[in-house]
């Protein structure tokens, strides 16, 4: 039988255990300030906390079996989640002024979480740990004494939660790209979904995109300019990105050339359970160059889109250790 995994993460706060506890009962809401989001997926529930309330974050999921209002929260694995037992968060007494906050967990792993706590979530769960006890220190105290360092199996599981890019149609919210050209030739859309807590100013996301590439990008698009120059195609450089337009959500970035126009379209989609990001690009060509030229680019657009939302949204979302302004307590 596979052993049990007793794991035990505690801070001492220098607060009553009320005002600790008032963090506690705002598990899973929308402005809960322990939770370490942006970087993991948050807690959600089915109803407010409560016995019998349903959820989890992400792949792991549990309900609420025992719930004392500004004390304690035990919450009971789903056997799905490959965890049979509990993990309870609890507010200890320690004085007029001083608590300690706890969070609990005994649990048998089965089926393959047996080779994956060992492998990669148990370094996770310490460190969502860790975070959310360093948050609830920021929020007490205004500051955080030994922010914690995020492992580089941490920071990789975070990279790929949150930088899951996919082809789709372009929105029709995206009022500015599509007022910008009349009947592009090459039109495609790649959305990226990060968790909530991450900004939602396309204006940030736009230079996330585009001001700070990957370098494999920075290297084809090097290339790009060498070879284009014989074939009588201007060079591009950051211009190529500047803003021409924005609105709320919308940037609309791009250039005219003597052989293509092109625009980009960064639309940022905001609710309660996170933000889309969608990087739209229209081109229209201008000569034989532009569409000789626009024939090759049609097999490295998707590729280099891809790339370049992936970047941006590992370096907004991932971090490397617990830093972010507190949120105050409502």
């Amino acid at each position: 039988m596979t052993a049990m995994v007793c794991n035990v993460h505690e801070r001492a706060l220098p607060v009553a255990a009320a005002e600790v506890g008032r963090l506690l009962d705002r598990m899973g809401a929308a402005d809960d300030p322990l939770w370490p989001a942006p970087a993991w997926v948050p807690v959600r529930f089915d109803r407010p906390l409560a016995v019998g309330a349903d959820g989890g974050h992400g792949p792991v999921r549990y309900h609420v079996t025992g719930y004392e209002p500004g004390r304690r929260v035990e919450l009971t694995f789903h056997p799905r989640t490959g965890l049979i037992g509990t993990h309870t968060l609890e507010v200890e007494e320690r004085g007029p002024h001083a608590c300690v906050l706890r969070h609990r967990l005994t649990a048998r792993p089965v089926g393959r979480m047996r080779l994956l706590w060992p492998a990669l979530v148990g370094v996770c769960h310490d460190t969502v740990i860790e975070h959310l006890l360093d948050n609830a220190e920021r929020v007490v105290t205004g500051a955080v004494a030994h922010p914690v360092r995020y492992p580089w199996r941490a920071r990789l599981a975070v990279g790929l939660e949150s930088a899951r890019v996919r082809a789709v149609p372009v929105p029709a919210a995206a009022t500015l790209l599509h007022d910008s050209l009349r009947r592009p030739e090459l039109a495609d859309a790649f959305a990226l979904r990060v968790p909530p807590g991450t900004t939602t100013d396309p204006q940030d996301w736009a230079d996330a995109v585009f001001r700070n590439p990957p370098r494999v990008v920075v290297a084809l698009l090097r290339l790009r300019n060498r070879l284009v120059g014989p074939l009588g195609i201007e060079r591009g450089d950051a211009s190529a990105f500047d803003t021409i337009t924005r609105n709320d959500r919308e940037v609309l970035l791009g250039t005219d050339a003597g052989h293509l126009d092109f625009r980009a379209g960064v639309l940022v989609q905001a609710d309660p359970d996170g933000t889309t990001v969608t990087v739209a690009t229209l081109a229209a060509t201008r000569s034989r160059a532009g569409r000789g030229y626009l024939a090759v680019v049609r097999l490295v657009h998707p590729l280099v889109v891809r790339a370049m939302l992936r970047h941006a949204g590992r370096a907004t979302v991932a971090p490397w250790r617990s830093t972010g302004r507190a949120r105050t307590p409502a």
